[in-house]
């Protein structure tokens, strides 16, 4: 027997999960018991698929989601990463905005929405805001926490012999908080990308989001559900990149 062409048991598992769930959803609409208009079968979301890509919606909404969220993130992450080494390098930093910024990142990031909305509108400004909310915290603490997790001996060694600070920090501590920073941006990545789908849904004209609020407004459950798949996909494909990208910058670590 070719042991080459034995597929592991897991990715039976992976590939037969999906599969199972297709099969029950179509077994149970072709029942008939429940109308279309509360659950549409999968020829139906594969139909509903093909009419928004020849329409050029699909593409347009996904766009207009993409172009938030890279903006969002970017935002997010560069002032994560500026605030979390203040608060882990200045102890008066840390004195005046750590109890502060311990208590708000408690807060989830849905429920400045309407203050946000009071502030900004509900133009590209304020989603865009959103999306660096989202992202600022993860990126904050892990940020932190990073700082923190160095030792205070590889300081001290590096003052003993009078390290330049700059090679204190490039070489010391970047290496030393990357594997943490990287984790939590990771995370900020996820979370920016859920959290716009849910603004969206909420307030605006175009994305992801809109498209399947328009598709509940219309009782068209086939858009919503398109929607819904495009946005897991969307999130898986965003969150299995930047595990590689991640991967790829710490493989040091494995050397």
């Amino acid at each position: 027997m070719n042991h080459a062409l034995i597929i592991p048991a897991r990715t039976w598992v992976s590939v037969g999960s999906p599969l199972l769930l297709l099969v029950i959803w179509q077994s149970v609409s072709a029942t008939g018991l429940f109308p279309k208009e509360v659950l549409v079968s999968p020829e139906g979301v594969l139909a509903a698929f093909a009419e928004v890509i020849r329409s050029g919606e699909l593409v347009t909404h996904l766009r207009e989601s993409l172009f938030r969220l890279a903006w969002g993130f970017g935002f997010g992450v560069t002032a994560g990463l500026v605030f979390g080494l203040a608060l882990g390098l200045s102890k008066t930093v840390s004195a005046l905005f750590g109890p502060l910024f311990q208590a708000i990142r408690q807060v989830p990031v849905l429920a400045f929405i309407p203050l946000l909305i009071l502030f900004f509108g509900i133009d590209e400004v304020f989603k865009i805001i959103v999306i660096t909310v989202a992202a600022f915290f993860p990126t904050a603490l892990s940020t932190l926490d990073g700082v923190r997790g160095v030792p205070k001996s590889y300081f001290e060694v590096g003052s003993i012999y009078r390290v330049p600070l700059w090679n204190l920090v490039t070489r010391i501590l970047i290496p030393a908080t990357v594997p943490a920073v990287l984790s939590g941006v990771r995370l900020s990545l996820t979370r920016a990308w859920l959290v716009l789908v849910a603004a969206e849904l909420v307030v605006a004209d175009s994305g992801i989001g809109q498209m399947m609020e328009m598709g509940r407004q219309m009782f068209r459950l086939d858009i919503v559900m398109v929607g819904v798949i495009v946005a897991g996909l969307i999130g898986f494909l965003l969150d299995r990149g930047f595990s590689l990208l991640q991967a790829r910058l710490t493989r040091w670590r494995r050397a």
